[in-house]
Protein backbone atom coordinates (compact mmCIF):
# COMPACT_ATOMS: atom_id res chain seq x y z
CA UNK A 1 0.00 0.00 0.00
CA UNK A 2 1.30 3.45 -0.93
CA UNK A 3 1.88 5.97 1.89
CA UNK A 4 2.68 9.54 0.76
CA UNK A 5 4.24 10.71 4.04
CA UNK A 6 6.67 7.79 4.25
CA UNK A 7 7.78 8.32 0.64
CA UNK A 8 8.36 12.04 1.28
CA UNK A 9 10.43 11.40 4.41
CA UNK A 10 12.67 8.96 2.55
CA UNK A 11 13.12 11.26 -0.45
CA UNK A 12 13.60 14.57 1.40
CA UNK A 13 15.56 13.74 4.54
CA UNK A 14 17.72 10.89 3.30
CA UNK A 15 18.76 12.75 0.13
CA UNK A 16 17.81 9.84 -2.14
CA UNK A 17 15.96 11.87 -4.82
CA UNK A 18 17.80 12.28 -8.12
CA UNK A 19 15.56 15.22 -9.19
CA UNK A 20 16.64 17.41 -6.26
CA UNK A 21 18.78 20.46 -7.10
CA UNK A 22 20.29 22.45 -4.23
CA UNK A 23 21.48 25.98 -4.99
CA UNK A 24 22.19 28.99 -2.72
CA UNK A 25 18.75 30.48 -3.34
CA UNK A 26 16.83 27.29 -2.46
CA UNK A 27 16.06 23.66 -3.29
CA UNK A 28 14.42 22.98 -6.63
CA UNK A 29 13.05 19.93 -8.47
CA UNK A 30 14.02 18.85 -12.02
CA UNK A 31 11.08 16.48 -12.47
CA UNK A 32 9.09 17.54 -15.60
CA UNK A 33 5.77 16.72 -13.85
CA UNK A 34 6.41 19.11 -10.95
CA UNK A 35 3.71 21.79 -11.02
CA UNK A 36 5.74 24.50 -9.23
CA UNK A 37 9.38 23.47 -9.69
CA UNK A 38 10.05 23.67 -5.96
CA UNK A 39 11.10 20.67 -3.88
CA UNK A 40 8.47 20.42 -1.10
CA UNK A 41 5.90 17.90 0.09
CA UNK A 42 2.87 19.46 -1.56
CA UNK A 43 4.58 19.92 -4.98
CA UNK A 44 6.44 16.61 -5.23
CA UNK A 45 4.91 14.38 -7.96
CA UNK A 46 6.47 11.25 -6.39
CA UNK A 47 5.20 11.72 -2.84
CA UNK A 48 1.61 12.54 -3.84
CA UNK A 49 -0.69 9.75 -5.05
CA UNK A 50 -3.17 12.36 -6.40
CA UNK A 51 -1.50 14.92 -8.57
CA UNK A 52 -2.15 17.24 -11.56
CA UNK A 53 0.07 19.42 -13.76
CA UNK A 54 0.37 21.13 -17.17
CA UNK A 55 2.89 20.09 -19.85
CA UNK A 56 3.78 21.52 -23.27
CA UNK A 57 4.26 19.29 -26.37
CA UNK A 58 5.30 21.26 -29.50
CA UNK A 59 3.21 24.29 -28.57
CA UNK A 60 0.16 22.31 -27.41
CA UNK A 61 -0.77 22.28 -23.70
CA UNK A 62 -2.00 19.11 -21.97
CA UNK A 63 -3.52 18.60 -18.54
CA UNK A 64 -1.91 15.59 -16.81
CA UNK A 65 -3.70 13.87 -13.90
CA UNK A 66 -2.55 11.00 -11.63
CA UNK A 67 -4.75 8.98 -9.27
CA UNK A 68 -4.17 6.22 -6.72
CA UNK A 69 -6.41 3.80 -8.64
CA UNK A 70 -3.85 3.51 -11.46
CA UNK A 71 -0.74 3.16 -9.28
CA UNK A 72 -0.48 -0.55 -10.10
CA UNK A 73 -0.24 0.28 -13.86
CA UNK A 74 2.87 2.35 -14.55
CA UNK A 75 2.12 2.53 -18.29
CA UNK A 76 -1.32 4.04 -17.59
CA UNK A 77 -0.35 6.09 -14.55
CA UNK A 78 -0.99 9.54 -16.09
CA UNK A 79 -4.19 10.65 -17.80
CA UNK A 80 -3.87 13.64 -20.13
CA UNK A 81 -6.41 16.01 -21.68
CA UNK A 82 -5.66 18.37 -24.58
CA UNK A 83 -6.33 22.03 -23.78
CA UNK A 84 -7.53 24.52 -26.43
CA UNK A 85 -5.55 27.61 -27.39
CA UNK A 86 -8.19 29.87 -25.90
CA UNK A 87 -7.13 30.69 -22.37
CA UNK A 88 -10.67 30.97 -20.91
CA UNK A 89 -11.80 27.66 -22.40
CA UNK A 90 -8.67 25.97 -21.05
CA UNK A 91 -9.50 27.26 -17.55
CA UNK A 92 -13.04 25.89 -17.86
CA UNK A 93 -11.69 22.42 -18.78
CA UNK A 94 -9.35 22.51 -15.78
CA UNK A 95 -12.24 23.39 -13.46
CA UNK A 96 -14.34 20.59 -14.96
CA UNK A 97 -11.72 17.84 -14.52
CA UNK A 98 -10.40 19.08 -11.13
CA UNK A 99 -13.78 19.83 -9.53
CA UNK A 100 -13.28 17.67 -6.39
CA UNK A 101 -9.49 17.95 -6.15
CA UNK A 102 -7.58 19.89 -3.50
CA UNK A 103 -7.72 23.65 -3.94
CA UNK A 104 -3.94 23.92 -3.80
CA UNK A 105 -3.50 21.69 -6.90
CA UNK A 106 -6.26 23.51 -8.82
CA UNK A 107 -4.72 26.90 -8.06
CA UNK A 108 -1.15 25.81 -8.95
CA UNK A 109 -2.35 24.16 -12.18
CA UNK A 110 -4.13 27.35 -13.31
CA UNK A 111 -1.09 29.42 -12.32
CA UNK A 112 1.18 27.14 -14.39
CA UNK A 113 -1.16 27.43 -17.38
CA UNK A 114 -1.07 31.25 -17.09
CA UNK A 115 2.73 31.39 -16.95
CA UNK A 116 3.11 29.03 -19.91
CA UNK A 117 0.58 31.04 -21.97
CA UNK A 118 2.51 34.26 -21.29
CA UNK A 119 5.74 32.53 -22.22
CA UNK A 120 4.24 31.35 -25.54
CA UNK A 121 3.03 34.87 -26.38
CA UNK A 122 6.48 36.35 -25.69
CA UNK A 123 8.15 33.66 -27.84
CA UNK A 124 5.92 34.60 -30.78
CA UNK A 125 6.78 38.29 -30.39
CA UNK A 126 10.50 37.57 -30.26
CA UNK A 127 10.26 35.34 -33.35
CA UNK A 128 8.74 38.23 -35.34
CA UNK A 129 11.58 40.59 -34.41
CA UNK A 130 14.92 40.60 -36.29
CA UNK A 131 17.66 39.84 -33.84
CA UNK A 132 21.36 39.36 -34.26
CA UNK A 133 22.50 35.78 -34.19
CA UNK A 134 25.78 35.16 -32.43
CA UNK A 135 27.96 32.61 -34.19
CA UNK A 136 31.00 31.08 -32.52
CA UNK A 137 33.92 30.06 -34.73
CA UNK A 138 36.59 27.72 -33.33
CA UNK A 139 40.18 28.97 -33.18
CA UNK A 140 41.51 26.11 -35.31
CA UNK A 141 39.02 26.87 -38.06
CA UNK A 142 40.06 30.54 -38.05
CA UNK A 143 43.73 29.63 -38.43
CA UNK A 144 42.96 27.18 -41.24
CA UNK A 145 40.92 29.78 -43.13
CA UNK A 146 43.68 32.36 -42.68
CA UNK A 147 46.30 29.99 -44.13
CA UNK A 148 44.07 29.21 -47.10
CA UNK A 149 43.49 32.90 -47.78
CA UNK A 150 47.22 33.58 -47.71
CA UNK A 151 47.94 30.75 -50.15
CA UNK A 152 45.15 31.92 -52.45
CA UNK A 153 46.52 35.46 -52.51
CA UNK A 154 50.03 34.20 -53.37
CA UNK A 155 48.67 32.03 -56.19
CA UNK A 156 46.66 34.94 -57.59
CA UNK A 157 49.71 37.27 -57.57
CA UNK A 158 51.84 34.63 -59.27
CA UNK A 159 49.21 34.08 -61.95
CA UNK A 160 48.94 37.82 -62.60
CA UNK A 161 52.74 38.06 -62.89
CA UNK A 162 52.88 35.20 -65.42
CA UNK A 163 50.13 36.75 -67.53
CA UNK A 164 51.90 40.12 -67.45
CA UNK A 165 55.23 38.60 -68.54
CA UNK A 166 53.55 36.74 -71.39
CA UNK A 167 51.84 39.89 -72.63
CA UNK A 168 55.14 41.85 -72.48
CA UNK A 169 56.97 39.10 -74.37
CA UNK A 170 54.26 39.01 -77.03
CA UNK A 171 54.37 42.78 -77.47
CA UNK A 172 58.17 42.80 -77.79
CA UNK A 173 58.08 40.05 -80.41
CA UNK A 174 55.49 41.95 -82.44
CA UNK A 175 57.65 45.10 -82.33
CA UNK A 176 60.69 43.11 -83.37
CA UNK A 177 58.82 41.67 -86.36
CA UNK A 178 57.56 45.11 -87.41
CA UNK A 179 61.12 46.42 -87.40
CA UNK A 180 60.76 48.93 -84.62
CA UNK A 181 64.23 48.03 -83.31
CA UNK A 182 66.47 48.64 -86.34
CA UNK A 183 69.78 48.62 -84.50
CA UNK A 184 71.55 45.53 -83.22
CA UNK A 185 70.91 44.65 -79.61
CA UNK A 186 72.42 42.12 -77.26
CA UNK A 187 69.60 39.64 -76.82
CA UNK A 188 69.69 36.72 -74.48
CA UNK A 189 70.95 33.65 -76.31
CA UNK A 190 68.23 31.39 -74.91
CA UNK A 191 65.37 33.71 -75.84
CA UNK A 192 66.92 34.46 -79.25
CA UNK A 193 67.15 30.75 -80.10
CA UNK A 194 63.60 30.29 -78.90
CA UNK A 195 62.33 32.97 -81.29
CA UNK A 196 64.33 31.47 -84.19
CA UNK A 197 62.90 28.04 -83.50
CA UNK A 198 59.39 29.43 -83.43
CA UNK A 199 59.88 31.21 -86.76
CA UNK A 200 61.41 28.08 -88.32
CA UNK A 201 58.46 25.99 -87.21
CA UNK A 202 56.02 28.51 -88.65
CA UNK A 203 57.83 28.58 -92.01
CA UNK A 204 58.03 24.80 -92.16
CA UNK A 205 54.33 24.45 -91.40
CA UNK A 206 53.47 27.02 -94.11
CA UNK A 207 55.62 25.17 -96.69
CA UNK A 208 53.99 21.87 -95.83
CA UNK A 209 50.57 23.42 -96.28
CA UNK A 210 51.53 24.94 -99.67
CA UNK A 211 53.10 21.76 -101.10
CA UNK A 212 50.82 19.61 -103.19
CA UNK A 213 50.62 15.93 -102.32
CA UNK A 214 52.65 13.64 -104.57
CA UNK A 215 50.81 11.17 -106.77
CA UNK A 216 52.25 7.67 -107.01
CA UNK A 217 51.25 4.80 -109.27
CA UNK A 218 51.55 1.27 -107.95
CA UNK A 219 51.33 -1.93 -109.94
CA UNK A 220 48.50 -4.07 -108.64
CA UNK A 221 47.70 -7.78 -108.73
CA UNK A 222 51.39 -8.78 -109.16
CA UNK A 223 51.04 -12.03 -107.29
CA UNK A 224 47.87 -13.03 -109.14
CA UNK A 225 49.51 -12.45 -112.57
CA UNK A 226 52.59 -14.46 -111.56
CA UNK A 227 50.40 -17.38 -110.48
CA UNK A 228 48.49 -17.29 -113.76
CA UNK A 229 51.78 -17.22 -115.70
CA UNK A 230 52.98 -20.24 -113.74
CA UNK A 231 49.80 -22.14 -114.55
CA UNK A 232 49.98 -21.30 -118.28
CA UNK A 233 53.64 -22.25 -118.47
CA UNK A 234 53.05 -25.55 -116.69
CA UNK A 235 50.19 -26.51 -119.00
CA UNK A 236 52.21 -25.57 -122.12
CA UNK A 237 55.20 -27.60 -120.97
CA UNK A 238 53.04 -30.65 -120.33
CA UNK A 239 51.46 -30.42 -123.79
CA UNK A 240 54.84 -30.13 -125.52
CA UNK A 241 56.30 -33.09 -123.62
CA UNK A 242 53.29 -35.20 -124.58
CA UNK A 243 53.71 -34.25 -128.23
CA UNK A 244 57.43 -35.07 -128.11
CA UNK A 245 56.73 -38.50 -126.68
CA UNK A 246 54.16 -39.21 -129.42
CA UNK A 247 56.38 -38.29 -132.34
CA UNK A 248 59.76 -39.09 -130.80
CA UNK A 249 61.07 -35.54 -131.35
CA UNK A 250 62.31 -33.12 -128.65
CA UNK A 251 62.86 -29.48 -129.46
CA UNK A 252 64.80 -26.77 -127.69
CA UNK A 253 61.95 -25.86 -125.30
CA UNK A 254 61.90 -29.41 -123.94
CA UNK A 255 65.60 -29.24 -123.33
CA UNK A 256 65.18 -25.94 -121.54
CA UNK A 257 62.46 -27.46 -119.39
CA UNK A 258 64.78 -30.34 -118.48
CA UNK A 259 67.47 -27.91 -117.47
CA UNK A 260 64.96 -25.96 -115.39
CA UNK A 261 63.81 -29.13 -113.67
CA UNK A 262 67.41 -30.15 -113.03
CA UNK A 263 68.15 -26.77 -111.51
CA UNK A 264 65.06 -27.07 -109.37
CA UNK A 265 66.21 -30.43 -108.11
CA UNK A 266 69.66 -29.11 -107.37
CA UNK A 267 68.74 -25.86 -105.69
CA UNK A 268 65.54 -27.00 -103.97
CA UNK A 269 63.17 -24.44 -102.45
CA UNK A 270 65.70 -21.62 -102.71
CA UNK A 271 65.30 -21.26 -106.51
CA UNK A 272 61.82 -19.71 -106.56
CA UNK A 273 62.97 -16.34 -107.88
CA UNK A 274 65.22 -17.94 -110.56
CA UNK A 275 62.37 -20.11 -111.80
CA UNK A 276 60.05 -17.11 -112.04
CA UNK A 277 62.56 -15.15 -114.13
CA UNK A 278 63.18 -18.08 -116.47
CA UNK A 279 59.48 -18.72 -116.89
CA UNK A 280 58.87 -15.10 -117.80
CA UNK A 281 61.62 -15.18 -120.45
CA UNK A 282 60.31 -18.43 -121.95
CA UNK A 283 56.78 -17.14 -122.18
CA UNK A 284 57.96 -14.02 -123.95
CA UNK A 285 59.43 -16.11 -126.79
CA UNK A 286 57.36 -16.76 -129.90
CA UNK A 287 55.30 -19.92 -129.76
CA UNK A 288 56.42 -22.61 -132.19
CA UNK A 289 54.00 -24.74 -134.26
CA UNK A 290 54.66 -28.37 -135.19
CA UNK A 291 53.51 -29.20 -138.77
CA UNK A 292 53.27 -32.75 -140.19
CA UNK A 293 53.85 -33.35 -143.94
CA UNK A 294 52.94 -36.68 -145.56
CA UNK A 295 54.26 -37.64 -149.08
CA UNK A 296 52.16 -39.83 -151.25
CA UNK A 297 55.07 -41.82 -152.79
CA UNK A 298 56.98 -42.74 -149.71
CA UNK A 299 54.13 -42.56 -147.23
CA UNK A 300 56.53 -41.22 -144.70
CA UNK A 301 55.77 -38.50 -142.32
CA UNK A 302 58.02 -35.53 -142.01
CA UNK A 303 57.88 -32.95 -139.31
CA UNK A 304 58.60 -29.35 -139.88
CA UNK A 305 58.90 -26.82 -137.16
CA UNK A 306 57.86 -23.29 -137.90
Amino acid sequence: MQHDEVIWQVIRHNNNCSFMAKIPTGVFCRNPYNVTGICNGSSCPLANSRYATIRDHDGIFYLYMKSIERAHKPNELWERVKLPRNYEKALEIIDKHLMYWPKFLVHKTKQRLTKMTQMRIRMRKLALKTREKIMITPRKEKKREARREEKAEKAALLLELVVLLQSIEKELLERLKRGVYDDIYNYLVKEYNKVLDMEGLEIASEEEDEMEPEVEYVEGYDELEEEEDMEDFGSLAIDETRKGDDYGVMDEDDEDMDTVQQKRVRTGSGSVELEKDEMRTKLKKKARVLVEVEHEDTGERQKAVQ
